[in-house]
C-alpha cells in the first residue's frame, strides 16, 4: 500500500471511530440527505451534524450535492470500498486460523471421545457377557 493511500484509509478510519459518524453513515446509506433530516433523526444539532459530515467527506466517506439550496449528503461508496478491501485482507489468514483450530480440537475429541457408533457394539458385547 502507498503512502498516499495508507494516509486515506487512516483519515477513513478514524472518521469512522466516532459513533455519531457512523450513525450518521447509517442515515444516509439508502439515499441523499439535507442535514436538517439528519440532525432531527439522530438528536444532533445541525452545526455537529454539519461538522461530522464534514469529517466523513475529507476521509472520502460522504459526498454532498447541491439541490437547490439544499446540500444533501450520501454515502461514497469508492471511500468505503477501500476500508473494505483492507479488512477483507485479514480474513482469509483468519479463516484458515480457525480452519486449523477447529481440526485440532476435532482430531484430539476424536481420540478422547471416539463416535457414538464405535461405542454400541463393544458395550452391547460386554451386555451380553454380564447379562
Amino acid at each position: 500500500m502507498g503512502k498516499q493511500a495508507a494516509d486515506d484509509l487512516d483519515l477513513a478510519l478514524r472518521a469512522l471511530a466516532d459513533g455519531n459518524r457512523r450513525a450518521i453513515l447509517r442515515a444516509i446509506r439508502t439515499s441523499p440527505r439535507p442535514v436538517g433530516a439528519i440532525a432531527e433523526e439522530l438528536g444532533l444539532s445541525q452545526q455537529t451534524t454539519s461538522h461530522h459530515l464534514g469529517v466523513l467527506r475529507r476521509a472520502g466517506l460522504a459526498v454532498d450535492a447541491r439541490e437547490g439550496t439544499r446540500h444533501l449528503f450520501a454515502v461514497d461508496t469508492d471511500g468505503l470500498a477501500a476500508v473494505r478491501s483492507y479488512l477483507d485482507d485479514f480474513w482469509p489468514q483468519r479463516l484458515a486460523d480457525l480452519k486449523a483450530a477447529v481440526e485440532t480440537r476435532e482430531a484430539r475429541t476424536s481420540i478422547t471421545h471416539p463416535p457414538q457408533e464405535e461405542l454400541k457394539p463393544r458395550q452391547t458385547q460386554e451386555a451380553r457377557r454380564h447379562g
